[in-house]
């Protein structure tokens, strides 16, 4: 299995693509993106990083139904779950 992907990675993420948000600091796995400031557009900067760092192409309409950023960091790690391991 590959390095599962952490709430820290997406924060270092959110910052790095889409800028800080106070909510960023404290524990923030349950808080919805809009109430953290992240609108859809920084979703999709952030599943572009996502797949450029990690190799996970999430599906549109999955990024479209999470809302948290729990709901996020473990949809990724299904994804990498699943990926075909190196032999």
């Amino acid at each position: 299995m590959s390095t599962p992907f952490t709430l820290d990675d997406l924060r270092r993420i959110l910052r790095e693509g889409s800028g800080d948000s106070p909510g960023l600091d404290g524990e923030f796995a349950d808080i919805e993106f809009e109430d953290l400031g992240y609108e859809s557009l920084a979703l999709l900067e952030t599943t572009g990083r996502i797949k450029r760092e990690f190799g996970v192409t999430l599906d549109d309409d999955a990024v479209v139904a999470v809302t948290t950023p729990r709901a996020l960091v473990d949809l990724v790690n299904e994804q990498l779950l699943e990926a075909p391991q190196p032999s």
